[in-house]
């Protein structure tokens, strides 16, 4: 398992369950401290999740497999202190950790703000703690919500620029970084890119995201599942064609448009095979989506007017060293390059749930 540095503020040792549910896996890690002692990613087959019509009746399922998981890691022996859950769709809100309350379940369990499966991380959060007797939270959901109001514009009122990004794992990215060179993260200027199933790229000012693009609804750079921003008046006419219905013309955006269109896969790990083995294809598609995560990380630039510490590459797609390279080629001549590969989902809910247990931060409230 992995050991990460400690920074201990008081000498007793939590120990906190997270919980990351995905749409065909739930992730399971208990840590002590900073250190995770084990992990699973339980798998549920399409077959058993269609028994549910809706994502919120799979609560009882995934509730099973995560008390199996305790009791084969003799987790309930040991009290816990805290059960700490991937956050959902919910209102825009800052970023934080939050205790899970009667106004946040109402709005997950009724899926208020959209239908994901993140809603059930605060939903099994909230009922294991209830058993455990210990406290619930969930820290940066996608929702993350710190655009100043001049981003919010799109040049049509009907249609406001909305914050919906890997808040999670960027904010980790971002802070880690922060303490490589030695400042507090709210004295920094990052651009942070998340690259992995949707790619976000976003502008750090002094700790708050003033400007990310919506990585799930088609917005910037296109992704291994996502088209990215698309030319309107194409799109317009695409859609009064007759051809597309409503729903196809929205999974072309978002689950089957960018490289599964292009390429027939969203596994980035093939097309850079393919790349590998000299397909002029796959190469095309390949620095087609560095260049655009170029161009929108340059963009940032105006955005914190120059003044930028560090651009950082975080996600799945950063551990690939060929790619990073040509986003480096791109970018390096605004701010160093610093690179977190991987997903840091897992750690930075535990880092969180021990940031509020030690006092170092406030939790904060859903309402």
């Amino acid at each position: 398992m992995i050991q990460y540095d400690r920074h201990m503020c008081d000498s007793q040792t939590y120990r906190i369950l997270v919980i990351n549910p995905g749409s065909t896996s739930t992730k399971l890690s208990f840590f002590e401290q900073e250190t995770e002692v084990s992990r699973e990613n339980v798998v549920h087959p399409s077959e058993e999740l269609k028994k549910y019509t809706s994502i919120v009746d799979q609560m009882s399922y995934r509730l099973e497999y995560i008390k199996r998981f305790i009791d084969n890691n003799g987790i309930g022996k040991s009290k816990l202190d805290a059960v700490v859950g991937r956050g959902g769709l919910l209102k825009p809100i800052p970023s934080g950790v939050y205790r899970v309350n009667s106004q946040m379940l109402e709005d997950l369990k009724n899926a208020r703000f959209g239908e994901h499966a993140s809603n059930l991380g605060g939903i099994l959060a909230y009922e294991l703690a209830r058993e455990l007797k210990c406290s619930a939270f969930i820290m940066d959901p996608v929702v993350v919500d710190e655009m100043e109001d001049v981003a919010r514009l799109s040049g049509m009122p009907e249609l406001e620029r909305r914050s919906i990004f890997h808040a999670l794992n960027q904010k980790s990215a971002a802070k880690e970084i922060a303490r490589t060179i030695g400042k507090p993260y709210a004295e920094c200027n990052l651009i942070v890119a998340h690259m992995g199933g949707g790619i976000s790229v976003g502008a750090h000012r002094k700790g708050r995201v003033v400007d990310v693009n919506n990585a799930l609804d088609g917005d910037g750079p296109f992704s291994p599942e996502r088209s990215g921003g698309l030319p309107a008046g194409q799109l317009v006419r695409l859609c009064f064609e007759g051809t597309c219905m409503k729903e196809e013309i929205l999974n072309k955006i978002n689950g089957r448009g960018g490289v599964v269109a292009y390429r027939g896969t969203n596994n980035f790990s093939d097309v850079s095979r393919d790349v590998k083995a000299g397909d002029p294809h796959a190469l095309l598609i390949y620095d087609a989506m560095a260049y655009q995560i170029s161009q929108e990380i340059c963009k940032h630039g105006a955005t914190l007017k120059g003044e930028v510490d560090r651009i950082i590459l975080t996600g799945g797609m950063a551990q690939d060293e060929d790619f990073v390279e040509r986003i480096r080629a791109r970018v390096f001549h605004l701010a160093p390059v610093d690179v977190v590969p991987g997903e840091r989902e897992m750690y930075a809910l535990a880092r969180g749930a021990l940031s509020v247990l030690r006092h170092e931060e406030e939790e904060q409230e859903y309402r």
